[in-house]
């Protein structure tokens, strides 16, 4: 059976969001991995007041094949959250870094500095 005529989940998605929803501008990104193929990454990020941020993806690949998908807010939120997870534990590793060449330099943590009060 020939399914050229129904309209995909993407489209149908989109076209839902497109006038009801705040929205980015799509943001094209060009990838040229190591073996010297390149890609094409169209992003667009919707926020719906009731269900949350939608993002769009648009894969293009060197043969011109494309892939878009629409990820839902759960899967955006799960990408946000973890994103900021791997933030926080680069940042606590960094600071135990400077605090530890510090210690080795003898300096004192800030609150040691201060002079007791007579």
């Amino acid at each position: 059976m020939d399914n050229d005529h129904t309209i995909s989940k993407y489209d149908r998605l989109y076209g839902a969001m497109y006038d009801v929803c705040l929205k980015t501008k799509g943001s094209t990104i060009q990838n040229l991995d190591l073996t010297g193929r390149t890609e094409t990454f169209i992003v667009q990020t919707m926020r719906h007041a009731e269900l949350g941020d939608l993002i769009f993806l648009q894969q293009i690949d060197e043969m011109g094949t494309v892939v878009r998908m629409a990820l839902p807010p759960k899967v955006a939120n799960a990408i946000a959250t973890q994103r900021e997870s791997l933030t926080t534990r680069r940042r606590s590793i960094a600071s135990r870094a400077v605090a530890h060449e510090r210690m080795e330099r003898g300096e004192l943590p800030g609150f040691m500095r201060k002079k007791k009060r007579a």
